[in-house]
């Protein structure tokens, strides 16, 4: 029998997947870029960085983690073709492919006619699954971390 928890967090997981995919195409988000300068330490702490490193990406980043509910703890766009998703424990680890599936074309619709990665991360920021989008195939491929 299914317990009423797992069957809340798979709706829930749904309908965020509905939300990203749903709602990104009325969101743009006027482009405006801002690069760190080269200055910055690339060893500072992940949680001392920006959710983007544009104005798009930090509208983005910041869109994501409200938009999940929960799910994504944190969330961060760098270069506007890489999206890192920090999701939390609610999260199953059988859900991490649809989730990043979902956002990856809230992505697209985003930050258009380019390639793109999506970095999903355990809520202790391991990397845990790679998604890469190839806009001239149209095809997103997974490699899970090792």
């Amino acid at each position: 029998m299914i317990s009423s928890h797992r069957v809340r967090q798979s709706l829930t997981t749904l309908v965020l997947v509905l939300i990203l995919t749903f709602t990104t195409a009325c969101s743009g988000v006027a482009t405006r870029s801002y690069q760190y300068p080269a200055s910055v330490d690339r060893g500072i702490e992940y949680g001392q960085l920006a959710r983007g490193d544009s104005a798009t990406g930090q509208a983005f980043g910041d869109w994501v983690v409200e938009a999940s509910k929960g799910l994504i703890k944190d969330a961060f766009v760098r270069d506007n073709n890489k999206l890192g998703a920090v999701i939390s424990s609610q999260v199953r680890p059988n859900e991490v492919k649809a989730l990043a599936q979902s956002l990856a074309a809230g992505f697209r619709k985003n930050f258009p006619n380019q390639d793109l990665t999506v970095l999903m991360y355990a809520p202790d920021k391991h990397l845990i699954l790679t998604a890469r989008y190839d806009a001239k195939s149209k095809q997103l491929q997974y490699q899970s971390a090792s």
